[in-house]
């Protein structure tokens, strides 16, 4: 390249880099400033933005004073168009907050200064608020609506407001009695550990109402005068959205009560102080919808008023800047039918291992009654419970052999013991000598012999026994339930011990109590059920198929995280002649099998499978005990955790839900 063209090139730079700096008029630094106080107001955190004749800190106490009332709910933030005048610009804010079920949008302007190098923002509260004078901050009142309720079949009220009694130490009445005394002797009088709540009482302030305990109006055995007579005690009346009783399928719909701390934090703003919220079960799912939103109003007032002058601006009206109004909240409607539901409670209520019935209409699907017993101690045994089915799941092997071309009337082999790859299966305990050796296939299931079942496994694969189970509606998403459940489990692959390990309901495999009442139910059907419980899930309340978040499984039962996930729909359904060949075997279980005392159940004839699910590495293992039966348009499953064998433990227990459900 020669001389002159190297030094046009240069020419060339020097005036491009002259037409740059005549284009900049400072307005870049402006905004730049403009965007660092935007985003640091969304942040509610000013410390690190530059004022003039304001110190950054103080600043920054005062923006956080203003917005208190509004904690935690924070400021989206956007600077818009820039307007310079020499050394001095404006900027406008635009200011979005989230407020109960509404969005409040204002905006602002913000004055910047050039000081040498640097924009400086004017310190102004109106850049806050619109017209926020020196000296206000920000006030809100909510009014919370009522908890909507939970409803049974038929509309039944299952939750709804309820009376009740906070009983606990006013500290105000206290007078001149010691407090760790009139603690310690209502902690005795309600039933409370009397050293935690005197250390509550002690450490709370002069003003405080300190709740000891919420009594039920109905039915409680603490009188107003046995409190009365405690210095400083007191009970206050309200109302809390409850259930017929404390442990009324408490499981499965969860409890409502007064926000806690780490609730109202994690609520993003959704919640506040004295709101009542959902914990566990369909309470908590359901939350928003039953729950409604707040009206809320925020206004400016003056900081530091004591009660009195509060109470006097509320009386005569303060400067409103933003009103929310409050949106009452949605009943959710489902299928439980409190009589079966209490039924099957009361069934279980001697039995101390974990436990569950399910109950549910096969054509329809609905989900009648999901009761888990005492010793499931609070989990959702009924609908979560993930557990080896044991025989049961013979219904599911059946299904397979008779897509294969078999009938109830074909033989099969059941000896006494039969050994794979070195592991020896054998039949129950006192399983019949007569039943033994070539016996009809219905023989085998109503004896349930182990080892004819696993005789079959050369003639019936894994897959097939996976597209049986889902056939049945087993191990299948559950889109219609709406609540979190497990609806089994069977892996498609398995080979060996494990693959007939699975033809007796072992192995992987995996179900619930709700699980196996689908599957019965789809025998009676013909086709297979879509269980349903929650009748208007609302639009943003994914109704859950798998284990809850948070849920521990009670022991024996497997982390849903082990199971293979769930098919999104059946496979080829059972037809209506498959059905019926499982029914006439499930009949032959009471008519010729080990559960003849269910044939003096009144009404459409009881058909049934037993369950005995072994578990664990102890010798003898461990048992689950099941049972499952139809009876007229109804599907129950009942489960016994280390209960023993299905036909002695849970059978007896099905008989008393089914004689007294009529």
């Amino acid at each position: 390249m020669g001389k002159i063209s190297r030094i046009s090139i240069v020419l060339v730079g020097l005036m491009l880099g002259a037409s740059l700096v005549s284009c900049d008029d400072g307005s870049a630094g402006a905004r730049d400033a403009a965007k660092q106080l935007a985003s640091a107001v969304s942040a509610l955190d000013v410390g690190s933005v530059a004022f003039e004749g304001k110190d950054s800190g103080a600043a920054n106490e005062q923006l956080n004073e203003v917005f208190k009332a509004l904690d935690p709910v924070r400021p989206a933030v956007e600077s818009g168009e820039l307007t310079l005048e020499k050394d001095t610009a404006t900027v406008p804010l635009n200011y979005s907050w989230k407020i109960g079920s509404g969005e409040w949008k204002y905006t602002t302007s913000a004055e910047l200064k050039k000081s040498g190098d640097q924009w400086l923002t004017i310190w102004n509260p109106a850049t806050l608020v619109p017209g926020l004078a020196e000296g206000e901050i920000l006030g809100t009142l909510s009014q919370a609506p009522q908890r909507a309720e939970i409803l049974g079949a038929g509309d039944t009220k299952l939750v709804t407001s309820r009376p009740v009694v906070n009983v606990g130490i006013d500290k105000p009445l206290l007078a001149a009695a010691d407090p760790a005394v009139s603690a310690t002797k209502l902690a005795e009088l309600v039933g409370v550990d009397p050293a935690a709540y005197v250390q509550q009482v002690q450490a709370a302030g002069p003003e405080a109402f300190v709740a000891a305990i919420t009594l039920r109006e109905d039915g409680r055995t603490i009188s107003d005068n046995q409190i009365g007579d405690i210095p400083g005690a007191r009970a206050i009346r309200d109302f809390l959205p409850l259930a017929p009783t404390r442990t009324f399928a408490r499981a499965l719909l969860g409890t409502a009560a007064e926000a806690n701390a780490e609730q109202i934090e994690k609520s993003g703003g959704a919640l506040q102080a004295g709101d009542t919220t959902g914990s566990g079960g369909l309470q908590q799912q359901y939350d928003a919808q039953l729950r409604g939103s707040n009206g809320t109003q925020v206004f400016a007032e003056k900081a530091g008023l004591t009660a009195t002058e509060r109470q006097t601006l509320l009386n005569e009206g303060r400067r409103a800047l933003f009103q929310a109004d409050m949106k009452v909240g949605t009943p959710l409607r489902t299928t439980l039918d409190p009589n079966l539901q209490q039924l099957a409670e009361d069934v279980l209520a001697k039995v101390g291992p974990a436990s569950a019935i399910v109950a549910l209409r096969p054509s329809s699907g609905a989900v009648l009654a999901a009761a888990s017993g005492p010793g499931s101690n609070g989990y959702d045994t009924a609908l979560l419970g993930q557990y080896a089915p044991g025989s049961i799941f013979k219904i599911v092997d059946s299904l397979a052999m008779i897509r294969n071309g078999m009938t109830p009337e074909s033989m099969v082999e059941c000896p006494g013991t039969l050994t794979v790859d070195g592991r020896t299966f054998k039949n129950a305990e006192g399983y019949p000598a007569s039943s033994l050796g070539s016996v009809t296939l219905r023989d085998a299931f109503a004896h349930s012999c182990n080892t004819a079942f696993i005789n079959a496994r050369n003639g019936v694969g894994q897959a097939q026994l996976e597209a049986a189970a889902t056939s049945l509606g087993v191990a299948v998403e559950a889109p219609a339930l709406g609540a979190g459940a497990f609806l089994g489990s069977v892996p498609g692959e398995a080979t060996g011990t494990e693959h007939a390990a699975s033809m007796i309901g072992q192995g992987k495999v995996l179900m619930s109590p709700l699980a196996a009442a689908v599957m019965a139910g789809s025998v009676v059907k013909g086709a297979p059920v879509s269980p349903q419980l929650v009748l208007n899930p609302g639009a943003d309340e994914a109704a859950a198929t798998g284990a809850s978040a948070g849920s521990t499984p009670s022991a024996g039962s497997t982390p849903s995280a082990s199971a293979p996930a769930p098919a999104p729909a059946s496979g080829t359904p059972v037809t209506a002649a498959e059905a019926a060949a499982l029914a006439d075997m499930m009949r032959a279980v009471v008519t010729s099998g080990h559960t003849g005392f269910l044939a003096s159940v009144p009404g459409a004839p009881v058909a049934a499978k037993t369950g005995t699910a072994e578990f664990g590495s102890e010798n003898p293992p461990k048992t689950h005990a099941w049972i499952v039966a139809v009876h007229g348009d109804l599907a129950v499953a009942v489960f016994v955790e280390e209960g023993g064998l299905g036909a002695t433990v849970s059978g007896p227990l099905l008989k008393e839900f089914l004689t007294a459900a009529g």
